[in-house]
């Protein structure tokens, strides 16, 4: 049987932490094929994911991107494709809105759950669109005790998403960037920004940065700076160090090797994906692969075949 499932079915049905455990357990030795097709035009982007791992399933995810449309509609969408590993069965088709919220912001949640100090006190979001959201909501949830500041370039966004979100958490909207990234102890960017808008100079001792937006080649939210200050960790070598330009730049004019990523999710197990220090800065590439995608795909399928829809 094939499930159609709808964010509106699925959604209240899922807990940030069982996904993080869930991802972390799917890198406990599981042998992992990913693949990643772009297509490019001055309108946006089509990005399509495939995954393979073996025991879990295979998956295909497409993405269309398109900043123009931004204004009139969600300016990411796409569909998701789950199947099963042996005969490749289609087992569900998964609303793209729902898989993409709960699996980036729980990668991203998992690389602060290992990285970021315990005792983080003050978050910083970056950026105010549909990541930034759910990111307030994981991020309210892992870090119960913390501050959530938010920034965005047009500050009029900020503040509608803090209005809608202050029901959740309690959100301070901030208007300069380098006086809030000073103060963070956990700095998450959730842009389309092309160019670097966070300097890794303002970064202080024991900050955790969290770099989602930049998926393509010539996009970057950081710079340099960043790099040369931090321990490098990304969610996979696959996915980041060839494909993403916050990491191609810095590779290509020596500002790092690729033997400075310290390590990624498959190296939790060893226990080399960690802070060694309280006053280490930490930096953290979420490159959102398509295992990852594979993984939340079949931890909402669990969901809602233990649940079911919601009625009403």
């Amino acid at each position: 049987m094939t499930h159609t499932i709808s964010y509106a079915d699925a959604d209240p049905l899922l807990d940030w932490q069982e996904l993080m455990d869930a991802l972390r357990d799917g890198h406990d030795g599981a042998s992992v094929r990913v693949g990643d097709v772009f297509l490019n035009r001055s309108t946006g982007t089509m990005l399509t994911r495939v995954a393979w791992i073996d025991g879990m399933g295979r998956l295909a995810k497409i993405a269309n991107v398109a900043p123009a449309a931004r204004q009139k509609q969600a300016s990411i969408n796409g569909a998701a494709l789950l199947f099963s590993d042996a005969a490749g069965t289609l087992e569900a088709i998964i609303d793209f809105h729902l898989i993409t919220k709960w699996k980036t912001a729980a990668d991203s949640l998992l690389g602060a759950s290992l990285l970021a100090r315990t005792n983080s006190e003050n978050i910083l979001i970056v950026g105010a669109g549909s990541v930034a959201r759910s990111l307030i909501e994981g991020y309210s949830s892992v870090f119960p005790a913390a501050r959530i500041s938010l920034w965005n370039r047009t500050t009029a966004n900020a503040r509608s998403l803090a209005a809608v979100m202050g029901g959740v958490v309690r959100i301070a909207v901030v208007t300069d960037l380098e006086a809030a990234v000073r103060s963070a102890d956990i700095i998450s960017t959730a842009t389309l920004s092309a160019v670097p808008i966070i300097d890794g100079d303002w970064l202080a001792p024991g900050t955790h940065l969290d770099l989602i937006g930049a998926f393509r080649a010539d996009m970057r939210e950081t710079n340099d700076a960043a790099f040369r200050r931090s321990s490098i960790f990304v969610d996979a070598r696959e996915t980041t160090l060839d494909h993403i330009g916050e990491l191609i730049d810095p590779i290509a004019n020596g500002t790092i090797a690729p033997s400075d990523v310290i390590a990624d999710y498959s190296d939790i197990q060893s226990g080399t994906f960690t802070r060694r220090h309280p006053d280490e800065i930490t930096l953290f590439k979420n490159g959102g692969g398509a295992h990852l995608d594979l993984m939340t795909a079949r931890y909402i399928l669990g969901k809602y075949r233990e649940k079911g829809p919601l009625s009403g």
